[in-house]
């Protein structure tokens, strides 16, 4: 898995600009999206010959690195407030809908046949339920075998938009956890047996290898690593499965264009279909940036990802911004950076 994302990046980093204008963008944060940014900088590069460094160190590591003004671009999956865009000068626009979901490493189980719902899920995040035989796990999964064992939760050790999606949603579902352990990018997990993990890589990581684990990571890493997930029951009160399908049920109520700031949430969507954790992931650009050049590379770079990366988005089970989304942005949001 690891491999397979270094590699991506590197293809991108080092390949050799076919032409004298191409630019080096420079962008970092969310774990989240960069499964897909590595597929959307690759096939630029070779459009364009203009290269995108893009480390995926975590949405807070983004909104410090461009607070700091060290990249061309920052990622959260933590929105940031439109108050404090407005006080720093920077702009917001969502980048790519994903979901988040919930991966275990149980013997025997498959796929999607373990179910849960968002308070018990939440039990067990904190630490209130911690074995797979508990008897509330047992009842929402009538005729399934789930050997009993020790629950060792995993979460992100680092400050996380992940997180953020996941807390929202387990506070939206769980007044208990809402009051317990709150929601925002790093929160401190109760539960005795808890276990860190640096970015979506490492969760993912620390699942596969502790048995009887439980953790939450983007789509994409469980897809990748073929990881066992699990059905969650929506606010419809139907179990659904992740997919894109899903996150676009869950998405489609959304109209981006009357937040202020672009940021918001949109977990525990209403609708049959919805996926329960879902969420968007922005990018963060200065109003009047210091390189401007690469500004309006970074502009044009998010252009074609909306233009051309839809079907790239598909293949890896992201669900790419509506066109009326994106036409907003470019009226709304790219014509405020001072590219010249």
């Amino acid at each position: 898995m690891k491999s397979f994302f270094k590699k991506a990046l590197v293809i991108s980093a080092i390949s050799v600009a076919p032409a004298a204008f191409a630019a080096d963008m420079t962008g970092a944060g969310a774990t989240f999206p960069y499964p897909i940014y590595a597929k959307w900088a690759e096939a630029y590069k070779a459009k364009t010959g203009s290269n995108l460094n893009y480390q995926s160190i975590g949405s807070s590591g983004g909104i410090k690195q461009i607070k700091a003004k060290t990249v061309d671009f920052g990622a959260t999956d933590n929105p940031v407030k439109f108050e404090e865009l407005e006080k720093d000068g920077l702009v917001q626009f969502p980048a790519i809908i994903g979901g988040v979901v919930p991966v275990i490493n149980v013997d025997g189980a498959k796929p999607g046949e373990i179910k849960l719902d968002g308070p018990t899920l939440a039990d067990i995040f904190q630490g209130i339920i911690s074995d797979w035989g508990d008897k509330r796990i047992a009842i929402m999964n009538p005729g399934v075998k789930i050997p009993s064992g020790p629950i060792t939760v995993v979460v992100r050790a680092d400050g996380s938009g992940t997180t953020a999606i996941f807390t929202d949603y387990l506070a939206k579902t769980s007044t208990l956890f809402k009051d317990a352990v709150g929601a925002g990018a790093s929160v401190k997990w109760p539960a005795a047996s808890t276990v860190g993990g640096k970015g979506n890589e490492g969760v993912a990581a620390n699942v596969m290898r502790v048995k009887n684990s439980v953790g939450y990571v983007e789509y994409a890493y469980a897809k990748k690593n073929k990881m066992t997930f699990i059905s969650m029951k929506n606010k419809d009160g139907n179990y659904v499965e992740p997919d894109d399908l899903t996150f676009a049920a869950a998405a489609a109520g959304t109209d981006w264009s009357t937040i202020p700031g672009m940021g918001t949430f949109i977990t525990n969507a209403a609708g049959a279909k919805s996926w329960p954790i879902t969420g968007a992931s922005f990018i963060l650009v200065y109003k009047n940036p210091e390189n401007k050049a690469n500004a309006a590379e970074v502009i044009k770079f998010f252009d074609f990802a909306f233009k051309d990366g839809k079907k790239m988005a598909e293949e890896l089970d992201y669900v790419a911004m509506p066109d009326k989304t994106t036409d907003f942005i470019r009226k709304n949001v790219f014509t405020k950076i001072v590219t010249k």
